[in-house]
């Protein structure tokens, strides 16, 4: 199993391969990478390069447009769900300082009569760019087809039947984010442009960000360069994951630090794909991830109510 900067990576064609050692070795793989790093780099993930060139092409776009155009997309009741949230309304929990970024989200689009559309507002439809919202969309299916097949093998690892997740994510919350850290234009008062976190969903998937900054912490407590190849996207363990395995899968630390003075006149755009279930998903610890050495160390809570609670901490939600 290569590494990429510390990073195991794994190949998604040998899971849907058909051939069962391939299947079998990818999911060991997978699933001792989230025991012990916590994220992985995935090759043959299942997402189109021309897809991804044309997502980042849109979000530039949008991105580089005046204040007042992108303002148009923000709408405060959505708490940031849909549409433009404008520079340093977020801030990481437990930290004050807003992180020095702009962003634009995409959500779930019901198209088969599922009662569960009522929950979810529309997406924010982008005048100025026609090909902006058909491009998100695209994109977030295909998100969604490569996150369901790696929720899989994690549910042959942890004993579970394969499509344990299928029907829980099927329609889900998830989220496909656009974000914009725009040039450094005086000296910083951090290094860190997206304060120290761990993501809230259950697993998170990255496109190629343009620029590196992406640092995940280690076991030793060192910060390292997270680095994916350019056939590569990089997935990680989100909070919901490890509280319904019981800390047995680790959602990692990680940031986004200043890129070297001679790059501060750039811009970094980055494009997570935060993958949640529909909100009545029980996150209660797995019976399988808990015995007498590793009692249950969260308590239930469903992932409706754990959404709602994180978006306060980190100042989305009032």
């Amino acid at each position: 199993m290569a590494t990429v900067n510390s990073i195991p990576s794994v190949d998604l064609a040998d899971f849907t391969s058909g051939d069962p050692a391939r299947k079998a070795a990818f999911v060991e793989q997978l699933g001792k990478a989230y025991e012990e790093v916590g994220f992985v780099a995935v090759r043959n993930h299942g997402i189109p390069a021309d897809l991804i060139a044309d997502l980042y092409k849109y979000v530039q776009e949008f991105f580089s447009q005046p204040s007042s155009t992108k303002s148009k997309y923000e709408i405060p009741e959505l708490a940031g769900q849909r549409g433009y949230t404008s520079f340093g309304k977020e801030h990481a929990k437990g930290f004050d300082a807003p992180d020095l970024k702009e962003f634009f989200q995409f959500g779930q689009s019901v198209e088969d009569n599922d009662p569960i559309k009522s929950e979810y507002p529309e997406n924010v439809q982008v005048n100025e760019l026609p090909e902006f919202t058909p491009t998100f969309f695209k994109a977030y299916r295909a998100f969604e087809t490569s996150g369901t097949s790696l929720l899989q093998a994690i549910a042959i690892y942890l004993g579970l039947d394969e499509h344990y997740f299928d029907n829980k994510v099927h329609n889900g919350n998830s989220i496909l984010r656009a974000i914009h850290y725009p040039p450094i234009t005086q000296e910083p008062k951090s290094a860190i442009r997206a304060e120290q976190h761990e993501d809230i969903n259950l697993i998170t998937l990255l496109v190629g960000a343009s620029a590196d900054g992406l640092q995940i912490l280690d076991k030793k407590g060192e910060w390292v360069p997270v680095t994916s190849l350019p056939d590569q996207i990089v997935v990680n363990v989100g909070d919901m994951l490890q509280r319904l395995t019981n800390n047995r899968l680790k959602s990692t630390t990680h940031r986004v630090v200043n890129p070297p003075r001679e790059m501060w006149n750039t811009s970094r755009y980055s494009i997570p794909f935060f993958l949640h279930p529909k909100s009545n998903m029980d996150l209660t610890c797995l019976e399988g991830c808990v015995d007498a050495q590793h009692p249950a160390e969260f308590p239930p809570i469903t992932a409706g109510e754990y959404l709602d609670e994180r978006l306060k901490e980190i100042g989305l939600k009032k």
